[in-house]
């Protein structure tokens, strides 16, 4: 496998003018990616995550051609994306959580005309992927309503297929499954899962919700403050970060907290209500047997560490050595 997405010592400065007076301003610079280096073999699945405005987004619009880095070097495919962003178009597929690709006001099936005829596709090639990709997605009943009327998660469904139409060679994916149910979730990951396994299609995931990851991922690279923190398997970070996965009982009657569970431990009780903290790098399997045997159930969910939290631990893990 080739190495298709290189970036070497990749930077991207933005400048920001701030008032500081009547008619006074201060220009200040502000590293959104700060000397990031990795390289993406073709038909790799990788997780890009990391907090808020820690340079996910500006990296993949570097990687798109939307935006021109400050210092480094970037190729895609052995492109340089922002001196030949429309040859690079036509070989990569993008999906931003917050933003639609679609037309507003058109039903779902006339944008998917327009993007036929922006590709050029020819007609076989993309009734196969239009019919693939609307019975896998559950698109049926929403090719006729516009993307106006849909609800987010429709919308998300909607631009995942937009973006596979012309059979990219890499997707690039900003928080693919905001807004969906489980089972939508659910499908949307057994999706892209095919069309990585099917067509070895290069996948670049930024998400929130770590089980996106965990399903999708098998290599996980975090960015903080511009920079890349950890490149390496997900049990990796949870590790050096020393998260926990929270398991929430409600049990058939107030009773003290639960204790002798092996790898877990009871951090809050809220009437029958109890939360049992164990390592992320733990499956839940054994916590939820042993607890099931041992107590009165009513119900139980797994709450997974949430990203912020994760690299908050690691960096506090690396600050005080």
């Amino acid at each position: 496998m080739d190495d298709f997405i290189e970036l070497d010592g990749v930077e991207k400065v933005f400048e920001v003018r701030r008032r500081t007076g009547f008619l006074r301003r201060t220009r200040t610079e502000v590293r959104a990616v700060d000397g990031i280096s990795f390289r993406v073999a073709r038909g790799e699945m990788v997780g890009y995550i990391g907090p808020n405005g820690a340079g996910k987004s500006t990296t993949i619009k570097m990687l798109t051609g939307i935006l021109v880095p400050s210092g480094g070097r970037l190729r895609v495919a052995g492109i340089d994306p922002s001196r030949e962003r429309t040859r690079l178009a036509r070989r990569i597929g993008v999906v931003f959580g917050q933003r639609t690709t679609l037309w507003w006001d058109l039903p779902l099936r006339d944008s998917y005309g327009l993007v036929r005829r922006m590709y050029r596709i020819p007609d076989a090639r993309y009734r196969a992927n239009l019919d693939r990709c609307v019975e896998l997605l559950d698109l049926g009943a929403l090719l006729d309503v516009p993307v106006r009327q849909l609800s987010l998660g429709q919308r998300m469904r909607g631009d995942i297929a937009a973006a596979l139409l012309h059979d990219p060679e890499v997707l690039y994916l900003d928080e693919p499954t905001i807004g969906l149910d489980v089972v939508s979730k659910a499908k949307v990951r057994e999706f892209l899962r095919d069309v990585n396994a099917e067509r070895g299609t290069t996948v670049l995931l930024t998400t929130h919700d770590l089980t996106d990851i965990e399903q999708l991922c098998k290599r996980v690279m975090v960015i903080d403050h511009g920079r890349l923190v950890h490149d390496g398997a997900l049990d990796g970070l949870h590790a050096i970060g020393e998260s926990e996965r929270m398991l929430v009982v409600d049990l058939e009657r107030e009773l003290p907290p639960i204790d002798g569970i092996l790898g877990a431990r009871t951090v809050k009780v809220e009437g029958p209500r109890q939360w049992l903290a164990f390592a992320a790098t733990r499956s839940a399997a054994p916590v939820v047997a042993a607890v099931a045997e041992r107590y009165p159930l009513v119900d139980l969910s797994v709450r997974e560490p949430d990203i912020e939290e994760v690299i908050a631990r690691m960096y506090a893990g690396r600050a005080s050595l």
